[in-house]
Formats: C-alpha cells, sequence, structure tokens
C-alpha cells in the first residue's frame, strides 16, 4: 500500500495571460484556466502506482477558489482524495511562499510515500517547487523522473531521461520526484467519477486558519522576489479572410494568400 502526494496548478491558459503593471502578478480575473498539462503527467504516475501496489492518492493545489474545477478534473481521472489550499492571505506568493505554504500542508497530511510533481508550469516555468518543498520537508529529491520501476520497504527505484543518457536511482522514502514532461499519457476522466465528485463534495478546502502559518511569511509579504519590469508586447492585430466557392479553387486561394503572407517559401 502506498500514499502519494501530488501537486497540481491551475494556470491561466497561455494565450490569454495578462500581468498587473503595478505589483507585476499575473491577474487572474476574467481568464480561462486549465489544469497545467505536465502535472497530469505527475497525476497518470501516481495513479498508475497506486494501480499496482494499492493505497491512496491525494491531489493538493494552492490557487483560488476556481481551482476546484481542475481538482474536480483530476478527481474524475480516479485521484482519491483533494485539497484546495486558499486564502487571500497567500495572492500574490513566489516559489518560495507557494512551496512553504505546500510544504506545511503535505506535513499536516501525515505520512506519506512520495510527492510528485510536474517537471514546470506553463506559465512561468520555473520548476522549482518540487526542489523548493523537497528543501523544506528535509527529502531526498529526483527530477526528470520517467517511471517508478520499483517502490516498497521503504525505498523506491526512479528511472530518468537527460539529454544523453538514462539514468536510475535508488532512494529512500519518503521522497519528492519531478516528472519529465511527456512521460506519461494521461487517462481520461470518468464522468462517474466526476459526478461523485460533485455530489460528495470531496474538495476539501484549507485556508490558513486551518494551517496558523506566519502571515509574514505567506503570500506577497513572504515573497522576497521583486519584479522591476515587466516588458510590454504591442497588441498584434488579427486578420481574418473567408473563402466561399468551389473547394479546388479554395485550396488555390489559400496557397497564393500563405505565399503572400511569407508562411510557404514559393
Amino acid at each position: 500500500m502506498v500514499r502519494v502526494v501530488v501537486g497540481i496548478k491551475w494556470v491561466p491558459n497561455t494565450q490569454a495571460v495578462r500581468f498587473d503593471p503595478k505589483t507585476g502578478t499575473l491577474i487572474r480575473e476574467g481568464v480561462p484556466s486549465i489544469v497545467n498539462p505536465h502535472d497530469l503527467d505527475a497525476v497518470e504516475l501516481a495513479l498508475k502506482l497506486r494501480d499496482r501496489y494499492g493505497g491512496e492518492v491525494i491531489a493538493i493545489s494552492m490557487a483560488p477558489p476556481s481551482a476546484i474545477k481542475g481538482l474536480e478534473h483530476v478527481l474524475g481521472m480516479g485521484v482519491d482524495r483533494a485539497i484546495l489550499i486558499s486564502d487571500r492571505v497567500f495572492a500574490g506568493a513566489d516559489t518560495l511562499a507557494t512551496s512553504y505554504v505546500l510544504a506545511n500542508a503535505i506535513r499536516r497530511l501525515g505520512s506519506f510515500d512520495l510527492i510528485i510533481f510536474g517537471q514546470e508550469t506553463i506559465d512561468s516555468s520555473t520548476a522549482h517547487i518540487p526542489a523548493q518543498v523537497a528543501s523544506w520537508l528535509d527529502l531526498p529529491y529526483v527530477y526528470y523522473v520517467e517511471d517508478v520501476e520499483e517502490l516498497g520497504g521503504g525505498r523506491a527505484v526512479v528511472r530518468r531521461r537527460l539529454e544523453d543518457r538514462i539514468e536510475w536511482y535508488e532512494i529512500e522514502l519518503p521522497a519528492v520526484i519531478a516528472t519529465a514532461m511527456h512521460s506519461q499519457q494521461p487517462r481520461p476522466v470518468r464522468l462517474s467519477y466526476k459526478l461523485r465528485a460533485k455530489t460528495e463534495r470531496r474538495v476539501e478546502v484549507w485556508d490558513n486558519k486551518v494551517l496558523g502559518l506566519d502571515e509574514r511569511c505567506v503570500g506577497l509579504r513572504g515573497s522576497p522576489t521583486v519584479v522591476t519590469k515587466v516588458t510590454w508586447m504591442p497588441e498584434v492585430p488579427r486578420k481574418r479572410q473567408v473563402f466561399r466557392g468551389d473547394p479546388r479553387e479554395a485550396v488555390k486561394w489559400l496557397i497564393e494568400k500563405l505565399r503572400e503572407e511569407g508562411v510557404l517559401p514559393y
């Protein structure tokens, strides 16, 4: 039996990211969000380990209340329990303050075997969180993990892929790992699981009253990262043209337009 904690992030659609010019932080209001795609690799690996050894998978996320939708998504994949860490005092956190909150929330869960994160997030791509959580909890950490080949007896054997080689590590448990992007094929959501998640309200919400953390160490106040300048890109107007007529003529018209735009070389 294994107990696996998997971290996910509710990220803005990268096609619609906006920044607050004063604080340099992301503006999330009114922006469509999704579960960070690379975190779904972590969820899938966690579920495979539970399927193989039995036990429990717990998803955890620090995010605004809207992230309940993301946690319901992974519950729909088969995760057993989901916890949303959400409080206004956590807003504006950099990776250090975020990892501090996550580490303390994981401590509150009690015993576990593995903590799994995705390689990085598509909104910031820092890849800091797994290493920082491991540091707060004083646990071994391995990055770029493709698979966990053995698990049990207080140890795990993990395989990771680098640019020029594959490596194997034997690590003591509990430990933290980060999955290599595209290393797993995330399973689809099952409607019965997702409906059960909604009807049973299995997403727990923990605020700072639950965690009891010093407000000077969380959120914007607890974040040493300072954004000194945000470079603004000019908006590019979108072109839209419609061709109506014979499909064969439409193909010729499209090729000509692509040549005019320099998309086709000749």
